[in-house]
């Protein structure tokens, strides 16, 4: 009787699986979708005038790979960070965490007058 029930158990634990993980896909896929929007509608409102060619590509890339290729886009220009806080803004109220966006600039070399204190 304990064996018919541990492999119940595990038939439906088999059964459930795929469909969690398609749940987390739709959710990928969701979130990408929102994305490529605030991306678009970035791009219409403020122009690509001086926007470096690396940050654009990275955000085009990022989008082309289903949002889940990992990426380190720094925005270094005011346009560009101007953009990537519309797209944290438009993401963060779209349920996304933090942790999904793309951007990530390299850390200054020690000694280059950042700071270099406790928290970073």
């Amino acid at each position: 009787m304990r064996t018919s029930a541990t492999v119940l158990a595990i038939c439906l634990a088999g059964m459930m699986a795929p469909a969690m993980g398609q749940e987390q896909t739709g959710w990928v896929e969701q979130k990408c979708r929102a994305y490529e929007a605030a991306w678009a509608q970035a791009l219409e409102s403020h122009g690509s005038e001086q926007m470096n060619y690396a940050f654009i590509a990275g955000n085009e890339n990022f989008i082309a790979g289903g949002c889940t290729t990992p990426a380190d886009i720094c925005p270094r220009s005011n346009q560009e960070i101007e953009i990537a806080n519309a797209l944290t803004l438009a993401l963060m109220n779209a349920g996304t965490a933090s942790t999904f966006l793309p951007f990530k600039c390299p850390a200054p070399p020690s000694g280059a007058g950042a700071w270099q204190g406790p928290g970073l």
